[in-house]
Parts: structure tokens; C-alpha cells; sequence
């Protein structure tokens, strides 16, 4: 297990990107509609001040998400995110274009994702995690498994770890 350890924290010593999924990660996956059809999602505010430590610490947040909702554009403008894409099939397409932006390879990624879509990028992220809620969670092979469920602040977790281990 030490060894583990040790190549954990080696891992985190290159992150310089953080890259975020939501429904699963953020939100616990479950979405209220109203007899009107308006839809809402709940965020932690955990996960919120995650953001926050990862920028003092000069880490940027990004976040790519198969879903199309304004909600989630909202959650990112008042938390300051610059890179929001939202409506994506093809996250790895979005990946490259971060890394050229931010002038980082995969080993600089810390990338946490919960479902299908997340995959590809979790294989070529150099540090990775899920919520334990993650219905392929065995698929997605993490790093961390964090202790906190998706939209109970298993991002903030995530973050936590990341910045305390630099």
C-alpha cells in the first residue's frame, strides 16, 4: 500500500488542470421536472469551494458535460469558470483542445467522471477519480474513489486531496 502511496502522490505533484463532469459528480444524477416540463438540478456548495481552493492553489477548472443545460452554465458563471462545454458526445475531442490551451500533457489532468462518457478521457488522465455512486465504477478503473457521493461534494473531495498533497 505504500508504494501505492507514493505513486499517488507523485501523480498529484504533476496535476495543473482539473477537468469536471456534473450529473453524478456534482448533482447526485437525479434531475426534478416540473408539470411544465422546467427541470432542476441541486449542487453542493462543497463542490463549489473546491473550485475556489483550486484556483488559490493556480489550478484551472474546466468542465465537460454530456448534458445540455443552462443550469450548469449558470453554476459555472457564478463560480467563475471560464471552460464550460456542455452538450458534448465527444469529451476527448474537448480534452485535446484544453490541453493545447493550457499547454498540458495527459499527466497534468486530473480528471473526475461517474458514467460511459467519461471513459476515454479517465484512461488518458494522469490522475483520475469517481463517486463511489458511479453506476460503472469497475469500468472506470480511478485512481481515488472518494468517500463522498456525487452531489454530497465528492469534487471538493477530490480537490482537497490534490491540493493537500502538492
Amino acid at each position: 500500500m505504500v508504494g501505492q502511496d507514493n505513486i499517488l502522490k507523485e501523480k498529484i505533484k504533476k496535476i495543473k488542470l482539473f477537468v469536471t463532469d456534473i450529473d453524478g459528480v456534482w448533482t447526485n444524477g437525479i434531475m426534478y421536472y416540473t408539470a411544465d416540463g422546467d427541470f432542476m438540478k441541486a449542487f453542493s456548495t462543497y463542490d463549489g469551494f473546491g473550485v475556489q481552493i483550486l484556483r488559490e492553489a493556480g489550478i484551472p477548472t474546466a468542465i465537460i458535460t454530456g448534458e445540455k443545460s443552462e443550469i450548469v452554465i449558470q453554476r459555472a458563471k457564478k463560480l467563475e469558470i471560464e471552460d464550460v462545454f456542455v452538450g458534448i458526445k465527444d469529451k476527448l475531442t474537448i480534452l485535446h483542445s484544453l490541453m493545447k490551451k493550457y499547454n498540458v500533457d495527459y499527466e497534468n489532468i486530473a480528471y473526475i467522471g461517474d458514467d460511459i462518457n467519461d471513459i476515454e478521457c479517465m484512461e488518458k488522465a494522469g490522475l483520475t477519480a469517481a463517486p463511489p455512486n458511479s453506476p460503472i465504477i469497475d469500468q472506470l478503473n480511478p485512481d481515488i474513489i472518494t468517500k463522498r457521493q456525487g452531489g454530497e461534494g465528492a469534487f471538493r473531495e477530490f480537490a482537497s486531496l490534490v491540493i493537500d498533497n502538492l
